[in-house]
């Protein structure tokens, strides 16, 4: 199994630990502490080495952000954890806060006096998340404070070891482009910005340039490592050595001098010393970064990190390789469907072993490397906790007249996958159907939008929650989140959400799901993988449009379709989605499961 359903939360925990943190900081004379939900990479995906918010607070969340003062503490997370939070923490020892409409600045200005000292680790945290607090604490006369060990790792006294995974290479089958070829595109971004050297500080970019992938985090196979691109020569790659076995020193060295991580001070501040012109993202790299290139005198450049556009844009191996990871996919998810039609209304299926069921699955196939993420598998009310992650002591039985929501993806050589089913176990009730209905309108208005060159993804947002809006209905989340090509099921700069700044462009890959939540009762989210196709000319029309191929094949459950809430397109559209599933994914089922498919995606009239 590639997961676990052990609890992790600890809330009792967290309690005994920020006291013993308090009193470290107090040591340090120190009035406060930033403890972020990030490694040194600023990654969602992070080892157990560098899980020190689970740690310190109980909260397991994928991001989020605590400060823990002499006398207060507060943990700050977005819309998705809002009930994960308040379960997982003692709300008497931290309060749990939802951004944005709480901001760490302003709660820290509001709540520091003048000479205070803040300490931080400037290896996990950005250099604008610092900037924005270092403006909120001078207006107070406080200040944050670059600490050069971090006062947690000193009293978490069974911190695990960091990774050593194994690197191994990327076979050009999957990759489609040679890392050659990457990197010199690249040193031409850098020469066109007239930049000596671009500072790598995302393993997925680095994975991607060098053809090369890990296994140092759960579920995304990415190799923890730092890199430098210089304009000219080969890239420098930092890991650490016991990574690189012979299988794939050749590969690298062949295009990129590796080096042992203790080097890169050094090498940042060769860079300094020589006055380089050099890139860093603001939005990812550690303030660390900035402070040792900025000491070393170098002439710091912000903006984005160069590989995250072309690596979000795949290529014509990439896109094939997309499609056959989501037919392969398909037939496990459309499988699992099938057996938990006719197991869960026996009341003998619960949560942990339906996923453990889709896991088998989907490992049938022998392509399986991993799953993308936790399979989120929410029966009832635990389908409103919008990262609901199931353990032994939640786990819950899928009941008649309740609703179950499995969110889940797989990891194949050939893609990433990432699909959501919310299901009627038994008959559901009126008001279900409706609100199911009007997610799938948001849906389907996301799968059908035409769009122009320059559209970004918070264009197109809206099209997904109008359904709901008009009810008076919302979600706390994106619609959408960009995927990558056996790296991160979480990709950037693509997403389709209030944030989504980036343009959307052809070969990018989304996520279409719009959901509701009806907390203590049930969660609704459909979700598919979509690729922005080339602009084409449309009939009548002046200007050719953009659009989406949706990739993820599986079939919606019609038992939650109030027919009359959708129009003759949103029908059509439904039905020819089904018809697609049926041809693609039909040939591979066995012959029951075949008749399913055929009588669960049958015509809606």
């Amino acid at each position: 199994m590639f997961q676990s359903f052990d609890e992790i939360a600890n809330p009792a925990a967290g309690t005994k630990h920020i006291a013993l943190l308090r009193v470290e900081l107090k040591q340090r004379k120190l009035k406060g502490f930033l403890v972020p939900r990030s490694d040194e990479h600023q990654s969602e995906y992070v080892p157990a080495s560098a899980e020190r918010l689970l740690w310190l607070t109980g909260f397991s969340g994928s991001a989020g952000l605590a400060i823990v003062l002499e006398a207060k503490a507060a943990l700050f997370i977005d819309g998705r954890y809002t009930l994960q939070a308040r379960d997982q923490v003692d709300t008497k020892t931290i309060e749990p806060l939802q951004t944005p409409e709480t901001k760490p600045s302003g709660w820290l200005k509001k709540h520091v006096k003048k000479g205070d000292r803040i300490g931080y680790d400037p290896m996990l945290h950005t250099v604008d998340a610092i900037g924005r607090l270092e403006k909120a604490l001078e207006s107070k006369g406080a200040s944050l404070v670059a600490l050069e060990t971090n006062p947690l790792d000193q009293v978490w006294k069974d911190q695990p070891d960091p990774p050593l995974a194994a690197v191994s290479p990327h076979s050009i089958t999957f990759a489609g482009v040679p890392a050659a070829r990457k990197i010199k595109a690249l040193q031409k971004t850098l020469k066109d910005a007239d930049c000596d050297a671009a500072i790598l500080t995302l393993p997925e970019s680095i994975a991607w340039m060098l053809n090369i992938r890990g296994h140092d985090v759960p579920h995304t196979p990415l190799p923890l490592s730092f890199a430098i691109l210089t304009a000219t020569g080969k890239p420098q790659l930092f890991i650490a050595p016991e990574k690189i076995g012979d299988n794939v020193r050749g590969v690298i060295t062949e295009v990129a001098e590796i080096r042992a991580q203790s080097e890169l001070k050094a090498a940042l501040q060769a860079l300094g010393k020589r006055k380089a012109r050099v890139r860093i993202d603001p939005n990812s790299a550690a303030r660390w970064f900035s402070d040792v290139l900025a000491e070393a005198g170098a002439n710091i450049q912000s903006a984005a990190d160069p590989c995250l556009l072309p690596k979000a844009l795949k290529n014509k191996t990439e896109i094939a390789g997309a499609r056959t990871a989501h037919a392969r996919d398909g037939v496990a998810v459309c499988r699992f469907l099938a057996w938990l039609d006719e197991q869960a209304p026996s009341g003998k299926i619960d949560e942990i072993k339906a996923a453990q069921k889709l896991e088998a699955l989907r490992a049938e196939s022998g392509e399986l490397k991993d799953l993308s993420f936790d399979t989120i598998s929410g029966a009832g009310p635990n389908g409103a906790i919008v990262h609901y992650r199931v353990n032994r002591a939640s786990n819950r039985k899928l009941k008649r007249g309740e609703l179950y929501l499995v969110d889940s993806g797989a990891q194949y050589l050939d893609g990433t996958t990432d699909i959501t089913r919310t299901l009627a176990i038994g008959k559901p009730t009126k008001e279900m159907k409706r609100h199911f209905t009007l997610v799938l309108k948001g849906h389907i208005a996301i799968a059908t939008a035409r769009f122009p060159k320059g559209t970004r993804g918070q264009d197109l947002d809206p099209l997904a929650r109008a359904p709901l809006w008009q009810a008076g209905l919302d979600f706390d989340h994106g619609t959408g989140h960009g995927v990558g090509s056996y790296l991160s099921v979480h990709e950037g700069p693509q997403r389709i959400s209030r944030l989504g700044g980036a343009e959307l462009e052809p070969g990018m890959i989304c996520s279409n799901e719009p959901g509701f939540y009806r907390e203590g009762k049930y969660g609704i989210r459909i979700e598919n993988l979509v690729l922005v196709t080339p602009a084409a000319k449309i009939s009548g029309g002046e200007r050719p449009m953009m659009g989406f191929e949706t990739l993820t094949l599986a079939p919606i459950d019609r038992q939650l379709i109030e027919p009359e809430l959708l129009s003759e397109a949103e029908r059509a559209w439904l039905n020819a989605y089904h018809a697609r599933v049926r041809a693609a994914i039909g040939p591979s089922l066995d012959e029951p499961e075949a008749a399913w498919l055929e009588a669960v995606t049958t015509e809606l009239s």
